[in-house]
């Protein structure tokens, strides 16, 4: 989801930088923050983020395991928020935040964040946001329609963080509260059945996330709806249409628009306290970058970020200076490694990785590094078999280093599917145990999808598909994930001939 900033908010975004910040990382068990901050501020940041996947936890009754390392998601906070829209490649945008979800690699690009007061900044209901849609699909799938995966990941961004280690959710969303009031003309049989309007101007849209945190805050403190939510699901997964599916959970829509109308207007609302004792965390650790690291850090933002090909070599003349000043700094030599590939330069790419491991063995990224640009110039290797039997190496040393990383599961199945060759039924069940560990990277998923249904395997594509279909964002992908799902239930034979999915990025570089 992308948050247009309202006036009323602008007093909350905070744009700190502490007189004594310096470049510092904190490790926790979900995440790995990078700020130019004091480690008090860092510490707290992480220690806010795993009390509310806690929270998450609690409440939904999930239980997920710890991620693999590079598995987490990563956080990097930069100065301010047009630092933000210039990475994010829109400066004129009103983009506040943004989340990439990658196997592997997914990333959060946030200013400053910290909570004030108890209240947070609008970066942080944006990092919060995000963060609730990577947990659900992650612990469910995600296969909801828009209104829901939208309204719970508002609700549970509504947060707020006390100094005695308590947390509050659910409470009421006020960043929403101008779409509410001042648009009202987006009815709750609209947000139920949006095939009923094609409307999408910027006002409906933000109207539309309020209507759909207040019907789903509705539901879930209103004592006369409890178990309408899992009638409602109950009534989609039986193949109901949205309309009818509405209907037959909540009644007449019109009631239930009066009732919406009426809870907006009270002057308190409930919300969800967990104490301190409720939250279970892991420690977190916080270490200062060395100099080369720091000095590097913009640019590895911007790689991982992802580049185009002018300003991939734009950003290479950067991290070349700063690597013949940092030699011997093994994260510098690997953020020149993903510099290097991403200007096209493979070769340089490989001796990079190389003289990262050398100094540090446990630089994952330099091993993707490396593996990538071995991937890319087996393409055009007279003896394919060799060249890709070397450039699956680099991703054998990473699974033993990480035996849960989900790159090395994908790129021994990339290795079959480039050379043409019919993948084994190990190179394939990699493949699903990497959606397993990666389940909220849709191209990921669309991949997975496609094999499947090729394999004669329908049934289980189409429910692997599901989650990129109901992508709350839209587009190719899901469009073509829908045309998958509806052909299979009428054809269950179809084995996708004449079905092309839209082309993605390589795993482990560019968006999602």
């Amino acid at each position: 989801m992308r948050f247009t900033v309202l006036g009323a908010l602008a007093s909350l975004v905070l744009s700190c930088a502490p007189a004594q910040a310096a470049w510092h990382e904190a490790s926790s068990d979900h995440f790995v923050i990078y700020a130019d901050d004091t480690e008090r501020d860092i510490t707290t940041f992480a220690r806010q983020l795993e009390q509310y996947h806690a929270g998450l936890a609690l409440v939904t009754n999930t239980t997920l395991p710890v991620p693999s390392p590079s598995n987490r998601v990563t956080v990097y906070v930069v100065r301010n928020e047009r630092e933000v829209r210039t990475l994010y490649g829109n400066a004129k945008s009103s983009v506040a935040g943004f989340y990439v979800p990658r196997a592997g690699a997914s990333m959060a690009i946030v200013p400053a964040v910290q909570a004030v007061n108890g209240r947070l900044t609008w970066s942080m209901l944006v990092l919060l946001h995000e963060y609730a849609h990577h947990f659900m699909i992650s612990s469910e799938g995600g296969a909801l329609p828009r209104w829901m995966n939208e309204g719970r990941a508002e609700f549970f961004a509504s947060a707020q963080f006390d100094r005695d280690g308590s947390m509050w959710l659910g409470r009421p969303a006020n960043h929403r509260a101008a779409g509410l009031f001042y648009f009202n003309g987006v009815k709750v049989s609209e947000v139920l059945d949006p095939a009923g309007t094609g409307r999408r101007t910027a006002m409906v849209e933000d109207a539309f996330y309020g209507k759909s945190w207040l019907l789903y805050h509705y539901l879930t403190f209103e004592p006369s709806r409890k178990g309408q939510f899992t009638h409602y699901a109950e009534l989609l997964a039986a193949g109901k249409s949205p309309r009818d599916a509405a209907t037959g959970a909540f009644g007449d829509l019109d009631v239930l628009e009066k009732e919406l109308d009426r809870y907006q207007s009270r002057g308190r609302m409930s919300a969800l306290k967990l104490a301190p004792a409720q939250l279970k965390t892991g420690a977190v650790h916080v270490r200062a970058l060395s100099p080369g690291e720091a000095a590097i850090m913009p640019v590895h933002i911007r790689s991982q970020k992802g580049v185009a090909p002018e300003e991939a070599k734009q950003l290479l003349a950067q991290a070349r200076e700063i690597a013949g000043r940092y030699p011997a700094d093994a994260a510098v030599q690997t953020a020149l490694a993903e510099c290097e590939h991403d200007a096209g330069n493979d070769k340089e790419a490989i001796i990079a990785a190389d003289a990262a491991i050398k100094l540090d063995p446990r630089q994952t990224n330099a091993y993707v590094q490396k593996g990538l640009s071995l991937f890319r110039q087996a393409a055009d290797a007279k003896d394919a078999a060799a060249a890709y039997s070397a450039a699956r190496r680099p991703f054998v040393a990473l699974n033993k280093i990480e035996n849960d990383h989900p790159l090395p599961l994908i790129y021994y199945h990339r290795s079959y599917a480039e050379q043409g060759e019919k993948p084994s039924t190990l190179a394939v069940n990699g493949l699903i145990r990497a959606v397993e560990l990666a389940p909220f990277d849709l191209g990921l998923r669309m991949n997975l999808g496609m094999v499947l249904l090729h394999e004669g395997r329908g049934q289980d594509a189409a429910i692997i598909l599901k989650p990129v279909a109901y992508n709350p964002h839209g587009g190719p992908m899901a469009e073509a994930a829908r045309k998958v799902i509806e052909r299979v239930a009428k054809e269950p034979k179809w084995k996708g001939e004449g079905m092309e999915a839209p082309s993605e990025d390589p795993p482990g570089k560019g968006d999602s």
